[in-house]
């Protein structure tokens, strides 16, 4: 009887600490929040951390997953290779540099070590804060 009691508390607490580390901070954007999401738990090729947002947050945003694939992003990771960069102001800029051999080589601008706190958006909103911009692509 004991052993099922102890086993009682520690799903308790293993889903208190779940609901805390799940849970969108008031007025975070969907991007900080995945963001936020995948420096905990690694990405498993979905949206889930995108479509927990918009269960939980915006629930009406039913065309999200569309938006976020028609920019490239197929899965959580996928929103920050292919749909949204951190802001520039707060990237490396590019750079040129010169290699031993004499060679040139170009550097493309690099993410911030750790992101700022969100600066947060409206409520409802599922457009990103100031930390993030959309990476434009052209078309074919």
């Amino acid at each position: 009887m004991e052993t099922r009691t102890v086993i009682e508390v520690a799903e308790g607490l293993v889903r208190g600490f779940e609901d805390e580390l799940l849970t969108p901070m008031p007025g975070e954007c969907l991007q900080c929040f995945v963001h936020r999401q995948l420096l905990e738990l690694n990405c498993d090729g979905s949206l889930r951390f995108a479509q927990h947002f918009r269960d939980t947050v915006v629930p009406r945003a039913t065309a999200l997953e569309k938006r976020l694939t028609d920019r490239g992003g197929f899965c959580d990771c996928e929103i920050f290779m292919n749909a949204y960069w951190p802001n520039a102001v707060l990237r490396k800029q590019d750079y040129w540099r010169t290699r031993g051999d004499g060679f040139q080589e170009y550097g493309e601008a690099e993410p911030p070590a750790t992101m700022p706190q969100c600066l947060g958006v409206r409520r409802g909103s599922t457009q990103p804060c100031g930390l993030w911009q959309r990476i434009r692509r052209g078309r074919w």
